[in-house]
């Protein structure tokens, strides 16, 4: 009698949480944002607005609450920048000539003192435009690494997270206008929907959907908390890790680290289809963001029980990068960590090209500069001008070519 009591308890229980069970939706996600149908969600466009209430509708089939100023939705109308050196205007009501974006935000209310924000962009590039790498005919971005895959692995989590890890809330972000200039983002921090001084971190995922057969994972702002190195390394088996301290950088983390909110980004790596109509969804390692996602939770679980994380300042790589007027055409590999400048991609009818340089050639001497990682690399171009001749070095598949560069 014992026994079946006990069995109808278990089966009642199974039947009370079969809503919660939680299931690996990624690869059905990213599908979905980079659709044609969506046409490359540019901020404020039509296909956008998809992604937002696909976006919304997932968060409450997690079982989220609405923590927008409209259930979900964050709105923010703002008109787009003329000067690329000044601030974007945000207003209050869309007039002639605003663009409006929507932010997405879903809650898990643990009635804990602290949150942890975690988030990831939705928008991306339409039909191209200014951002645009792509010298062809007018064509769909669909924006599959950049960012549906982060957006799905922020979905993923936050299915992981509900009902565990308890002692923080979480709210889940997706943030329009990331493409033209962390704007969502910005905009929240201006005009938060919690208190932001109970924020303890903040997660970005941005392009995490490439991650390479070497397994490596960059992961930004390391230092703007003591514990964060800590912990990534103590659940670290799988990643070869590239970190690196500073809490500025080109995604959204940004907004929140300038507000004094420790931050992490994941990122798997530039690649050749970045910011081009290529980037779809069949590129994905899905396996891999699965991996990623996991990590993370892992992360996310060792700091359940540590208070509000205590923040700590970065120098700002940004502000030493030499400035050049001149470039070879390349797309680097930002995740080499080697000796040297990697190349990942090269671009038609630029320098490198003419010159014969080769996606995988290693950059290791330009002009009279020795190039030992991206900084010396940048360095090294900065002394050029148009119209300038000079030498570059590369290691290729074990030899050492130099050949001639024209810029």
């Amino acid at each position: 009698m014992k026994k079946i009591s006990l069995l109808v308890l278990f089966i009642t229980l199974l039947g009370c949480k079969k809503d919660q069970v939680y299931k690996n939706k990624i690869q059905e996600d990213v599908v979905f944002l980079a659709d044609d149908k969506l046409e490359g969600r540019q901020t404020g466009t039509e296909g956008e607005k998809k992604a937002a209430a696909y976006i919304a509708k997932r968060f409450e089939e997690i079982g989220l609450q609405p923590k927008g100023t409209e259930a979900y939705f964050q709105v923010f109308s703002f008109k787009p920048k003329t000067d690329p050196h000044s601030e974007v205007s945000f207003t209050t009501m869309s007039e002639d000539g605003t663009i409006t974006g929507t932010n997405i935000l879903g809650y898990i209310d643990n009635k804990a003192v602290n949150t942890v924000i975690i988030g990831a962009h939705y928008d991306h590039l339409g039909y191209g435009g200014d951002g645009s790498l792509y010298k062809g005919e007018k064509a769909i971005h669909n924006g599959a690494d950049d960012n549906a895959s982060g957006v799905a692995v922020m979905m993923d989590l936050a299915a992981k997270l509900k009902n565990t890890n308890t002692a923080n809330n979480y709210l889940f972000m997706a943030f329009s206008g990331e493409e033209m200039g962390l704007l969502g983002s910005n905009y929240f921090v201006k005009s938060p929907t919690i208190d932001t001084k109970a924020v303890s971190y903040m997660i970005n995922m941005d392009m995490v959907g490439r991650l390479k057969q070497d397994s490596t994972l960059a992961v930004y702002g390391t230092g703007t908390s003591p514990i964060f190195k800590q912990v990534l390394s103590s659940h670290n088996e799988k990643f070869k890790l590239i970190e690196k301290e500073s809490g500025i950088g080109p995604s959204d983390h940004t907004s929140f680290y300038l507000a004094d909110i420790p931050v992490l980004h994941f990122f798997t790596g530039q690649h050749e289809d970045y910011h081009k109509p290529s980037d779809d969804f069949d590129k994905l390692n899905y396996k891999g963001m699965e991996t990623i996602s996991n990590y993370i939770f892992e992360i996310i679980t060792d700091l359940n029980d540590n208070g509000k994380l205590a923040f700590r300042t970065t120098k700002n790589e940004s502000e030493e990068t030499p400035r050049f007027k001149v470039g070879l055409g390349v797309v680097p590999d930002y995740m080499f960590d080697g000796k040297g400048m990697r190349i990942d991609g090269v671009s038609e009818d630029k320098p490198a090209k003419k010159a014969g340089l080769q996606k995988g050639d290693i950059v290791v001497k330009l002009g009279d500069s020795a190039v030992v990682d991206m900084m010396s690399y940048m360095r090294a171009l900065s002394v050029f001008e148009k119209g300038d001749s000079t030498k570059v070095k590369v290691e290729r598949k074990g030899d050492t070519l130099t050949m001639d560069l024209k810029f």
